[in-house]
């Protein structure tokens, strides 16, 4: 961690709790050669609670699966209440065995077979974040000052002196409780080598943050790399991010360097990871794990030297629940997950959103637009917004595009933007709802009579009557959530 003081301190004691000998043994010569002090080896949750009592460890690497009735979770549950930190290790388990080993809150997971790297960053981020606690934002107060004042009922940001941000120059705009926690993990992560895992809906900035990772790591001057993998045929991800040798597949004329050999020494950044097909998750596991390649059509193995930062809107343990995703994949690539808050938990960084992107789309236009109406801010307050911070980018552009005057007030907007009639500013009683809208609620009011589920007799496709594929791009096309069916 940059600025952190790689020496060991003397008080702190690791303990591993694994009933592999092997594999417990492996662990313990990793940790000593890098200079920890390593408890005696527990294989069960008696021995290891006598152990704990006696050395007294300042953080647990922690099987799931032990000798005897008691596993890691209840182990973990204990460890909470006498403030250890723990790290689970794991091979593959099931969803529920996942759900209830993350609902015990570890600093991390750790997947065999171990990397000595690996246990060596994992370990430094656990205590990092045990020791100081990152529940709070590490940014001034300053920043969560209003961004404007109101005059004459209109929001008028040319008053407005404050131009910090927090994510500086990167375009992560806001002060938000939620953003700044956020933004607290980032900045630890970012100088490291760790591979990260950004998780949230989709238009709530997860580029944006890849962006900021780079740019605040070691890494910042050389390639940033991104690639789109819901944008490419199956067929051609592999080529794409390994490369190919010349005639390796049809319409292959001349050797081309991949995604991997390009972000050389840099990050490369996997948008919409979810979306790799399993052959190719295979591999990608193995440039994780070996951190070299191999070109489609050539037998020559090349060592790379890259950072990993991956994003997806999917629920990945979902996926690996269903087996499209694979679970040794799903560990390797979440060592250091960052899961984005959707916008409408962070209302009150709509304001200085609002900023943001009327100086943008007024410069671009030749405009000049000063502010906004209250009326029509606290309309966006109210709203939900489903695609999140690229909706509202997409509706400031367009208010800008039609606004003659220098404030964005025009009821028209607000009346097309929830596409629900309004009067005067005010909502009608019993709006008419849009094609969409009705096909989205009985998608909801199926996919909550079906607890969640899409397939089988019993699933939500069934019960519609249609194909599973089809009832999955429905989903996706109208923006409905995990969230919006449990929660709404």
């Amino acid at each position: 961690m940059q600025g952190q003081d790689n020496s060991h301190d003397m008080n702190e004691k690791i303990m591993i709790v694994e009933d592999q000998f092997i594999e417990a043994n492996n662990l313990k010569l990793i940790l000593q050669k890098a200079g920890h002090a390593v408890c005696p080896i527990a294989r069960s949750v008696p021995l290891a609670l006598q152990i704990i009592e006696k050395e007294d460890p300042t953080l647990v690497l922690l099987d799931i699966f032990l000798k005897g009735s008691l596993t890691g979770i209840d182990l973990a549950k204990i460890l909470i209440e006498k403030n250890i930190a723990f790290v689970y290790l794991s091979a593959n388990s099931n969803k529920q065995t996942l759900d209830a080993a993350k609902a015990t809150q570890p600093y991390g997971f750790l997947v065999k077979p171990f990397r000595e790297k690996d246990v060596l960053v994992m370990l430094d981020i656990a205590q990092y974040l045990h020791r100081n606690s990152f529940r709070r934002p590490v940014y001034p107060k300053s920043l969560t000052e209003p961004l404007a004042v109101a005059t004459n009922g209109n929001i008028d940001f040319t008053s407005n002196t404050r131009t910090q941000t927090a994510g500086g120059n990167f375009n992560i705009i806001g002060g938000s409780k939620a953003l700044l926690n956020i933004l607290s993990k980032v900045d630890m992560v970012a100088p490291s080598d760790t591979s990260v895992l950004i998780l949230g809906e989709s238009g709530t900035g997860k580029e944006k943050i890849a962006d900021y990772i780079h740019q605040h790591s070691t890494r910042k001057n050389k390639p940033l790399i991104k690639v789109n993998c819901a944008a490419l045929p199956a067929t051609l991800i592999e080529s794409e991010l390994c490369g190919h040798e010349r005639g390796a597949f049809t319409n292959a004329f001349e050797k081309r360097i991949g995604k991997f050999e390009q972000a050389s020494n840099g990050t490369i950044f996997l948008d919409e990871i979810g979306e790799i097909p399993h052959d190719v998750q295979v591999k990608l596991l193995r440039v994780l794990q070996e951190k070299e390649i191999q070109r489609v059509g050539g037998n020559q193995t090349i060592k790379i030297n890259v950072r990993i930062v991956a994003a997806t809107n999917k629920d990945l343990e979902e996926e690996v629940a269903e087996k499209r995703f694979r679970i040794d994949l799903y560990y390797r690539l979440n060592v250091f997950p960052i899961t984005l808050p959707p916008l409408r938990d962070r209302i009150e960084d709509i304001p200085e959103l609002v900023h943001h992107f009327i100086k943008k789309y007024t410069a671009e236009n030749s405009k000049d637009i000063t502010g906004i109406s209250d009326a029509m801010l606290q309309a966006m307050k109210n709203y939900k917004w489903p695609g999140n911070i690229r909706e509202l980018m997409h509706f400031i552009e367009r208010a800008v595009l039609i606004t003659q005057g220098n404030i964005i007030d025009d009821p028209s907007l607000i009346k097309d933007f929830y596409r629900t009639p309004f009067t005067s500013g005010k909502k009608i009683d019993d709006p008419i709802k849009t094609m969409d809208d009705n096909e989205r609620d009985n998608i909801i009011a199926a996919l909550k009579k079906c607890n969640g589920k899409v397939f089988g007799d019993d699933g939500a496709a069934a019960l519609l009557g249609v194909a599973v594929s089809t009832l999955n791009s429905r989903i996706k096309k109208l923006g409905i959530g995990k969230e919006r069916v449990f929660y709404k």
